[in-house]
């Protein structure tokens, strides 16, 4: 998934901060967009730093229950400004912006009711690992961005402080995570404690001043960071730690649905309807999908194991495929040598496929230390504006991390998939700013997905091996629609969500708690993958019947991403727009 997250993009994370200007009002669009962008980049530092405004990078948000109550007042202007706007007499494009600026105001008022910042952090994320990536979003050229950042450590106290009260907020009220999920995030939180300053994660940026910097205000510098991170950054997180091992996990609830939150039958539909933007979806209606599709997959998953004169079970397949050492790696190196390999064999197919390439390159890194025992096996970053993405490929327990799912794997995150959806929406012109980050999750992931799929086309699977791992990789999202909805509004167990997602892929059982975890943790999120997908293909299909010969697949993938991120509806009228235009 697009990891916009770690600067600031978890609006359920964080919503708001302290002293909120008001809405002014007036009669123009872009005005609005322009007024509502300052101020969320202005109450969103981390997000502000990201985007390449570095007028706030010494500090970090407020999240108090007075600036999260500030956000909602705002947001309700901005809405009333939007609709006091004639739609019908906009232009198509603003019509477009008109629409998604109402959603993503709309859905941050929808949930904001359940005050959901109560929970600041899921299975592998969170306020607490965002902060040990907010030097990425900086450039440091110049003594003043070191001594912003320097200020920014020196709020961490600060800040945790804050989201320690919410989460005493929501002890207090029965809002909390499930305790069956907190043990790997115990282990992330132990992670970050670090014993000498000049070892953390926080201290990189001086590892390499800029010569522009003299060597003696350098040093000075680097003393000023490493007492900010001994003296404020450190004790934080270990006072973090205690809270979190004595006071929040002996009084996290039992249960694992949403559902079991106060007013958690409400809380997840919101979500549902949130994550997959379709304004009708139920968790019924998704579940009953989720089937169907676990259904067919494992058709054509036993198909591949009839065409390799497997002996065995489907069962003894997968163990197989789990156990037998040809199908890992035995180095960090070796695996990411070759995901870089599968990356420049998609790079050279996409000519082929789009019109229209991002000019913003990537790159293929491991997912840091510091997280990656509880994170999943890779994940895209966009990372700062004008800088590179990158392509995360998780080399922590190479035994749970088969080589046959890479070819799935990279196209989902790279390219065609995240990176390249990403860079072509950052790189849009004459729209709104938000809409160049704004990441409607049901398109983006469903992209992500249906990008694997387009991997067939693109001839990125060489065996009967890597088909496999494909199609478990598709057979996953299906089973997240089963599990998600399972857990969050059937009364699903932990082990029945285990035992589902391990019964019907090929993933490690390492693999399978920390996915199943995560679902836990981020109720609803899951549902986007396989949701967004699916509607992609049908537009597809829609597309070359209605075309027939006309039919350009590099036409209808420009088609499907020349907007940026949109919702799915919205995204269905750009292709009845685009079938009527080719005809």
């Amino acid at each position: 998934m697009k990891l916009r997250t770690i600067f600031g993009a978890l609006s359920a994370v964080v919503l708001a901060a302290c002293s909120l200007g008001t809405p002014r009002p007036g009669p123009s669009l872009q005005k609005l967009f322009t007024d509502e962008h300052a101020d969320f980049l202005r109450i969103e530092p981390l997000a502000a730093s990201s985007e390449g405004v570095h007028d706030y990078d010494d500090r970090l948000p407020c999240v108090t229950p007075v600036c999260q109550a500030e956000r909602v007042d705002a947001d309700r202007l901005w809405l009333k400004r939007l609709r006091a706007i004639d739609f019908a007499a906009l232009p198509k494009d603003d019509q477009i912006s008109y629409q998604l600026f109402e959603f993503m105001i709309s859905q941050r008022l929808a949930l904001a009711a359940y005050q959901d910042w109560r929970i600041p952090l899921n299975s592998d994320s969170g306020f607490y690992i965002d902060l040990m990536f907010m030097s990425e979003s900086i450039a440091f050229k110049s003594a003043q961005d070191y001594q912003n950042y320097i200020a920014r450590l020196k709020d961490v106290p600060r800040y945790f402080s804050e989201n320690i009260a919410n989460m005493r907020l929501g002890m207090r009220d029965g809002f909390t995570m499930p305790a069956a999920v907190l043990p790997g995030i115990s282990k992330v939180i132990q992670d970050a404690q670090i014993a000498r300053a000049a070892d953390s994660i926080f201290f990189k940026p001086f590892e390499k001043m800029p010569s522009t910097i003299p060597s003696l205000q350098q040093a000075v510098l680097q003393a000023a960071a490493r007492d900010a991170i001994e003296n404020h950054v450190r004790p934080a997180y270990a006072n973090f730690q205690g809270f979190f091992e004595e006071e929040y996990r002996p009084k996290a609830r039992n249960s694992i649905g949403a559902s079991d939150l106060p007013n958690g039958k409400s809380y997840y539909g919101d979500l549902t309807r949130y994550f997959t933007t379709l304004p009708d979806a139920t968790p019924e209606g998704i579940h009953s999908a989720g089937l169907a599709e676990v259904k067919r997959i494992r058709s054509e998953m036993e198909a591949i194991i009839s065409g390799l004169a497997f002996k065995g079970s489907f069962a003894d397949f997968q163990t197989f495929l789990r156990s037998d050492p040809q199908f890992y790696a035995t180095t960090p190196e070796q695996i990411l040598l070759e995901a870089r390999a599968l990356a420049k064999k998609a790079d050279a197919q996409l000519p082929n496929f789009f019109g229209n390439l991002p000019k913003t390159p990537y790159i293929v890194r491991a997912v840091p230390a510091e997280i990656a025992a509880n994170y999943t096996a890779g994940r895209y970053n966009g990372g700062a504006k004008g800088s590179p993405g990158e392509y995360w490929v998780n080399t922590y327990a190479l035994n749970t991390r088969p080589l046959y799912v890479l070819p799935a794997l990279t196209l989902h995150e790279a390219v065609p998939g995240h990176h390249l959806q990403g860079a072509l929406a950052r790189e849009l012109e004459g729209v709104p700013l938000f809409r160049q980050n704004y990441y409607p999750h049901a398109f983006g992931e469903g992209w992500g997905l249906y990008s694997e799929k387009l991997g067939l086309e693109m001839g990125l699977y060489q065996t009967p091996y890597q088909h496999f791992g494909r199609l478990s990789y598709e057979m996953w999202r299906a089973c997240r629609l089963v599990v998600d909805t399972g857990m969050h509004s059937q009364s699903w167990t932990r082990q029945q969500a285990l035992d589902f997602v391990s019964s019907n892929t090929a993933l490690s059982e390492h693999e399978v708690r920390t996915e199943v975890d995560r679902y836990i943790a981020w109720p609803g999120q899951a549902l986007a993958y396989k949701i967004g997908e699916m509607k992609i293909i049908e537009l597809r299909r829609a597309a070359e019947v209605a075309l027939g010969a006309k039919f350009d697949l590099r036409a209808f993938h420009d088609a499907v991403l020349g907007s940026g991120g949109v919702t799915l509806p919205i995204l269905e009228r750009q292709i009845q727009l685009y079938i009527e235009q080719s005809q």
